[in-house]
């Protein structure tokens, strides 16, 4: 059996699909797995050992199907569930199991009407029902991140303040409502009584100088100076992590790192929360996270995605957000060391 497996972006996302390619591969250890997603995604997947064969779309989607047609496929599991799928799916004309769930009507019915109508489990558990008819179930051992074995960072890569052990914090986002404004981040790192990495990608090197200029000993701006498996590196090497709702959140849970999330104009009710492998939102049974999100105002969550400004103008739903719980949420998780932290 020949199966491929499509999710084109983004880099949460496709860490949230990991338990479903594991899982598939576990129950037909004698299939052939596929997975087509966008090139710039490819360093997430092309490490994992469930995975037989990565295809990439970059410009043309027609010339990425001309080659899937090559491969005589006997099932396609579309994750992603968009018109581009659609037109590769029809393209090859094989079985397709049927495509997940996204859930659009309860997500509107959340946004614009506040009446939360969502399922109380991850979106993990929504991926599954794709493979529902090739018997796959979730063995609930979490997601996967999958490092390079000829790769790997030394200790000359992270500043000698920092061996003892970091707080991760992702300073980045898709949207500009979906990251913790500056003001908050220094206002945290004055508060936290550990050293503290910040992460993220080129777009977010001027924000980090700004964070890191308050004290270049206790604060290292990581964000644009490593890759995306150097800085998924980096997160495997932080004892707690503080994230905004964006990638290195669900590598961070992919690690099983204590995560501590952060929500402006999203929610984790839509089932993007970290996800360990056995955890709902309401019933928390996972005890390495904690979910920071400002439930009481009237316009939150304003949008499934986000905004590059607030709609309102005001962004309490990150500007309100306390960080002297933050740091306690931290201190909380620490493993080593928790009351000297607490003096």
């Amino acid at each position: 059996m020949k199966v491929l497996v499509i999710r084109f972006s983004s880099i949460g996302d496709i860490v949230l699909t990991t338990p479903v390619v594991r899982c598939l591969k576990q129950k037909h250890p004698q299939a052939e797995v596929h997975y087509l997603t966008k090139v710039a995604f490819g360093p997430i997947l092309v490490n994992n050992p469930y995975i037989d064969k990565l295809f990439y779309l970059q410009d043309d989607l027609q010339e990425v199907v001309e080659l899937l047609k090559k491969e005589k496929y006997d099932h396609v599991i579309d994750l992603h569930n968009n018109v581009r799928t659609l037109r590769v799916k029809r393209a090859l004309k094989v079985k397709s199991t049927h495509a997940f769930p996204k859930l659009n009507f309860k997500k509107w019915l959340l946004v614009n009407l506040k009446m939360n109508m969502m399922p109380d489990k991850s979106i993990v558990e929504r991926y599954f029902e794709a493979v529902r008819p090739l018997e796959v179930h979730n063995d609930g051992k979490g997601l996967d991140y999958f490092l390079p074995t000829d790769k790997k960072l030394t200790p000359k890569d992270i500043p000698m303040s920092h061996w003892g052990g970091f707080v991760g914090c992702v300073i980045g986002g898709s949207y500009n409502t979906k990251k913790l404004p500056v003001e908050q981040w220094k206002k945290f790192c004055e508060l936290v009584p550990y050293p503290v990495m910040l992460l993220g990608g080129p777009d977010d090197m001027h924000e980090g100088n700004l964070i890191a200029e308050m004290d270049r000993i206790k604060i290292y701006n990581s964000c644009g100076k490593f890759s995306l498996n150097e800085s998924a590196e980096l997160v495997k090497y932080a004892k707690v992590v503080v994230s905004n709702d964006t990638g290195l959140m669900h590598v961070a849970a992919a690690f099983q790192k204590p995560v501590i999330s952060l929500w402006g104009n999203t929610s984790p009710e839509m089932g993007m929360f970290p996800y360990y492998g056995y955890n709902n939102l309401k019933d928390r049974i996972a005890a390495q996270s904690a979910i920071m999100e400002n439930k009481s105002l009237g316009c939150h969550p304003c949008s499934k995605l986000g905004f590059n400004r607030c709609p309102k103008g005001h962004f309490k739903c990150m500007r309100e957000l306390d960080m002297q719980v933050a740091v306690e949420q931290v201190k909380k998780f620490w493993p080593v060391g928790k009351e000297k932290a607490a003096n």
